[in-house]
């Protein structure tokens, strides 16, 4: 769809031809606007692509990418998984990074600079060496090592550690795309765009669905998928939007603090967690996720290393579905939350980069 860029600090607007997702006077992140609502159509697409009238407009290679399986639990049919796992680099991330490299080579670039935890950095890595453009990929002291060599391996790719967390890590994104002209991609506006679709994709696949459980990094799924909810009820594709529920590792839960205390403000909280997927001290779209949980009457709730590693081990036993931690903690977050009979949750299984 036609659409432009605000920025969600100051206002500004921009033209679709503005070739940063950051603000040029506040360095605020932008969010796309479109210049019309999504009109009522089908949801029962089998591919990513066929959500493409509610996304930017752009020039867009169709890589197989999303149409996700939804899998019904066996010993309790209340519960549905979406498996993300199913992407081509094994998490949801390939989502927004299609459309990120889209608009990398569509403003002319050929690099971009992106700091990650690892499924984003290795999901970027990987479509950049299909497009023929290097990737510059900054992360934490703290690493997952086995991610950072999947990066590599993937040959289009150089990864430089920074000493502190992944906030220092953007920080360091942000200066290196400036001083280098590389495209700045990551938890950004047109990542959001690409993930809100799996939102779309789970009201299409699942009548009725009630909650939807959402692990929570950087924050930029949820927040996507709250986008998609309120365009569908627009469009008037549904009338009752599912309660999201935003799940954080316990050494990591700076929105769970700020929903439990009832406070606007989310402080940084250092990460302590080996649930790398979702080690964020700081979730850039931490405040869309107070607005989207209390807007659906959802929640946020915190579980920790041990209780997603029984979690990551239920699920392989039952199903052999194989989790990364940060994949499973929505699991985990199911068995501490409880179930009403009416309920038809799905519960997302982010990744499997283990």
């Amino acid at each position: 769809m036609r659409y432009h860029l605000k920025c969600t600090i100051c206002g500004a607007e921009y033209d679709s031809d503005f070739d940063s997702q950051m603000c040029a006077k506040c360095h605020g992140i932008l969010e796309v606007v479109y210049a019309a609502r999504p009109k009522k159509f089908d949801i029962t697409g089998k591919s990513f692509w066929d959500f493409s009238g509610v996304l930017p407009d752009g020039n867009y290679k169709h890589y197989i990418v999303g149409g996700t399986r939804l899998v019904q639990g066996e010993s309790d049919r209340r519960l549905f998984m979406k498996l993300e796992m199913e992407n081509p680099t094994r998490s949801f991330k390939d989502r927004g990074s299609v459309i990120e490299i889209a608009k990398a080579l569509e403003y002319g670039y050929d690099e971009i600079v992106c700091a990650s935890t690892g499924n984003m950095a290795y999901s970027l890595a990987y479509y950049c060496k299909i497009a023929g453009i290097r990737a510059k990929i900054l992360m934490g002291e703290h690493a997952n090592m086995h991610k950072v060599r999947m990066i590599k391996a993937v040959g289009s790719a150089s990864v430089q550690i920074i000493k502190g967390d992944f906030t220092k890590a953007e920080d360091a994104a942000k200066k290196y795309s400036e001083r280098h002209k590389a495209f700045l991609a990551g938890d950004y506006c047109y990542r959001e765009e690409g993930q809100k679709t799996m939102a779309y994709e789970i009201l299409g696949q699942l009548h009725g669905v009630t909650t939807i459980i959402v692990p929570v990094g950087n924050a930029t799924l949820i927040s996507g998928m709250f986008k998609a909810l309120k365009e569908m009820r627009s469009a008037g594709i549904t009338r009752k939007i599912p309660g999201l529920i935003a799940v954080q590792a316990k050494g990591s839960d700076s929105v769970v603090e700020a929903y439990d205390s009832g406070s606007d403000t989310i402080k940084y909280k250092h990460p302590h967690t080996k649930a790398d997927a979702i080690a964020v001290g700081l979730p850039k779209f931490g405040m869309q996720t107070l607005e989207a949980i209390r807007e659906t009457k959802g929640s946020a709730i915190a579980v920790t290393d041990m209780e997603m590693e029984v979690a990551k081990a239920a699920i392989y036993k039952e199903y052999g579905i194989v989790a990364e931690l940060g994949g499973a903690a929505s699991i985990a977050a199911l068995k501490k939350l409880g179930m009403g009979r009416s309920n038809k949750a799905v519960a997302i299984i982010s990744g499997a980069n283990v």
